[in-house]
């Protein structure tokens, strides 16, 4: 029934993947297609296990129209629906399976839309692996969280060796993938897990 409630709004907060406890967060993690949607999910996972002081609310978008003002758009959300989803003021990091500036677009019209940091799809990439076409277009899970630490101001001071340990992984990922023609095990097999 939840994703079918899911569905029928176009968007909605994912509480199982948040840690915000349905308080004010730190930062928000939005996502919309399937691939910016994986990655999402595993930063708000890593997020959670390795800077558990970052409060993180995950907020899926099926519908794209859901983002246009609903004055502008029949599947447009009213403000209460946004504020409630996206907050009124936190940094929102958006990872989309488009071009960015899309998303920008949707926004216009909307206060704050300052606040949303788009990543996407950037022309970057060749024949490599899966994974890879999320690093080269600087949609991975570690770019990601390497995004929302620079966004959320309560956690500055811990951003600097977190963000360090993410751009190691990013450079073991390089050296695998050269060596093994395969993702890391770890972002290959990886599930979430409580």
């Amino acid at each position: 029934q939840e994703a079918v409630d899911h569905s029928t709004r176009g968007l909605s907060t994912w509480n199982w993947a948040s840690n915000d406890e349905k308080m004010e967060p730190d930062v928000v993690l939005a996502c919309a297609g399937d691939i910016a949607t994986q990655e999402t999910v595993a930063a708000a996972w890593w997020l959670r296990h390795h800077m558990p002081e970052l409060k993180v609310r995950v907020v899926n978008v099926m519908d794209l129209m859901t983002l246009y003002p609903a004055e502008i758009h029949p599947h447009g959300v009213d403000e209460a629906t946004f504020i409630e989803n996206f907050t009124e003021d936190k940094p929102v990091v958006f990872a989309f399976h488009g071009y960015p500036r899309a998303i920008h677009q949707l926004m216009h019209g909307r206060p704050n839309a300052h606040r949303f940091h788009v990543r996407g799809f950037n022309e970057e990439g060749t024949t490599t692996t899966p994974f890879d076409m999320v690093v080269l277009n600087e949609m991975s899970r570690y770019h990601l969280c390497i995004e929302a630490m620079r966004q959320a101001t309560r956690v500055r001071g811990l951003t600097p060796p977190f963000i360090a340990e993410c751009q190691d992984l990013l450079a073991k990922h390089r050296t695998y993938i050269r060596e093994n023609l395969e993702d890391m095990p770890e972002v290959r097999d990886w599930v979430w897990t409580d």
